[in-house]
């Protein structure tokens, strides 16, 4: 049974970083896609950054030079360091890992102006 377990959220204001955490129990994690979630208010759940098996990253065209996703394998962990916030930053993040479509239980992140 794979579990994604977050933590790193909170409120920061404009121009902070925050770093987010997701560590991982079960399954082959130097195998797994992980990614980067963002939910807000009204709309759709949207990919923040995604980081593949091999360590290759995408990022959304809005967080990209801010924000940078990472892995350690050793740990079985995934990290999102996010840095120059804004407000439009703030949502609940979730970690994601595939294969087996497995989800974290979610962040909250508040960027105040």
């Amino acid at each position: 049974q794979v579990q994604l377990l977050e933590s790193g959220g909170g409120l920061v204001q404009t121009g902070g970083s925050l770093r987010l955490s997701c560590a991982a129990s079960g399954g082959i994690f130097r195998l797994s896609s992980l990614g980067w979630y963002r939910q807000t208010p009204g709309r759709h759940r949207e990919l923040v950054a995604r980081i593949s098996s091999e360590g290759d990253t995408t990022y959304a065209d809005s967080v990209k030079g801010r924000f940078t996703i990472s892995r350690d394998n050793t740990r079985a962990t995934a990290y999102l360091q996010m840095a120059d916030l804004k407000p439009e930053d703030t949502g609940v993040y979730y970690c994601y890992r595939d294969p087996g479509n497995y989800w974290g239980q979610g962040s909250q992140v508040s960027v105040s102006s």
